[in-house]
């Protein structure tokens, strides 16, 4: 059974309900049921705050930091992590692991059994988005360009991976891809720009297979496998968070793996049509341990996250960080105390991002050598927008927007 496969036989096991608010402080949450109301809430977060981003778009999704921007997003980090994720109610049970945010109002997310949401208004309301008859599918990434573009990823065996692409705001969803391949299994997908994507798959003879698109996922094609190397025994990718394969610039890329002897990176600098594969000081040899998210802000600074998405299990070295675009990786210092499945950088920061795991969310001010956790509720996986708008998702309809 592949790694992806194992996420998928546990995905139902919710963890308990997390808190929100400064850490030390009281502002419990209530676990979101049918009526999803917060039993208490902590004091009000203090809100991003950002002065001058124009929102153009650009090759690598942020602009290079100015110190002026890097100063704003390291004071507005430090300020909206004291106030904790604020739940926004999405009117679900569902696991959400698939999340894009476009700005601090716009947000979609994905998720069991067929579920898309997608937020205009930051969060106080949900609208169901769903592809029409996808009620049995997992969705597991979703990469939106604005309010009414988007595709979305389910993942599975044989023609349970499909991508599904909407240019209405989910009002209509056309079937770009169906996996014909029973060996294959895909467990996300990133995109460069508007155009160029790839998705991904577990090994197929002994290779990652890798898709890719330059029509915005209206159309993909297997690329050829001869650039790839060869996957170690056991090794796949995990899709918890939509982040074992991100993007940075116009043509970087990189693949998480676990489940393996060791855990490792594959870097491509030609859009995935050749590959180079390091080691990552994140501890593996167990189908359930691994890295199982990367963030990169440039095409050379990285990060990692990952350990042992067992509740209960240990999982003391959860993150490392690359400085040469993958090419080597460093322990952290001061890691995560527990597995983190996603990590986002802070639009603007140079050492500013964030890491979520079912057992808390963590903050990085130095680019990732040391972690401070501020919140311990549950979520799979995080994303932040150009505005500064940072959203995490997870278990039993779980959707938060950092700061308020």
């Amino acid at each position: 059974m592949s790694c992806a496969a194992m996420i998928v036989a546990t995905a139902g096991t919710p963890a308990a309900a997390g808190t929100t608010g400064a850490i030390g402080t009281t502002g419990t949450v209530g676990a979101i049921g049918t009526a999803g109301a917060n039993r208490t809430a902590g004091a009000a977060g203090t809100a991003w705050a950002y002065d001058g981003y124009d929102g153009s778009a650009t090759a690598s999704r942020f602009p290079a930091a100015s110190s002026e921007r890097a100063a704003t997003a390291a004071t507005a980090a430090t300020a909206a992590t004291k106030g904790g994720w604020r739940l926004k109610h999405s009117g679900t049970e569902t696991r959400f692991r698939g999340l894009s945010a476009v700005s601090r109002s716009t947000a979609w997310v994905a998720g069991t059994q067929g579920t898309v949401l997608r937020t205009r208004d930051g969060g106080r309301t949900w609208r169901d988005v769903s592809p029409p008859g996808g009620e049995g599918l997992e969705f597991r990434d979703v990469e939106a360009f604005d309010g009414r573009r988007a595709v979305v990823l389910a993942i599975g065996e044989g023609e349970a991976s499909r991508v599904f692409r909407t240019e209405d705001g989910g009002a209509t969803w056309t079937e770009s891809f169906r996996n014909a391949d029973p060996r294959a299994f895909y467990d996300c997908m990133a995109f460069f720009d508007h155009r160029h994507g790839l998705a991904l798959s577990d090994p197929v003879e002994g290779k990652y297979r890798v898709l890719a698109t330059d029509d915005g996922g209206r159309n993909w094609r297997v690329l050829p496998s001869n650039g790839m190397p060869a996957a170690q025994p056991g090794e796949a990718a995990f899709a918890a968070s939509g982040q074992c394969l991100v993007t940075s610039g116009t043509r970087d890329a990189w693949i998480a793996t676990g489940g393996a002897a060791t855990s490792r990176v594959l870097h491509s600098a030609d859009r995935g049509r050749t590959w180079t594969a390091t080691e990552v000081p994140i501890p593996a040899g167990d189908p359930a341990r691994g890295t199982f998210g990367l963030a990169f802000r440039d095409r050379a600074h990285g990060l990692a996250v990952g350990g042992d998405y067992r509740a209960g299990q240990a999982s003391p070295e959860a993150a490392a960080r690359s400085t040469d675009g993958g090419s080597s990786w460093t322990r952290a210092a001061v890691p995560p105390q527990d597995y983190r499945s996603g990590v986002s950088w802070l639009p603007h920061s140079r050492r500013a991002a964030l890491a979520v795991g079912p057992t808390g969310s963590d903050v990085t001010l130095d680019g990732g050598r040391t972690w401070r956790t501020f919140d311990d509720g549950s979520y799979d996986t995080v994303d932040c927008a150009p505005d500064l708008g940072c959203w995490a998702a997870g278990e039993r309809g779980r959707v938060a927007r950092l700061g308020g």
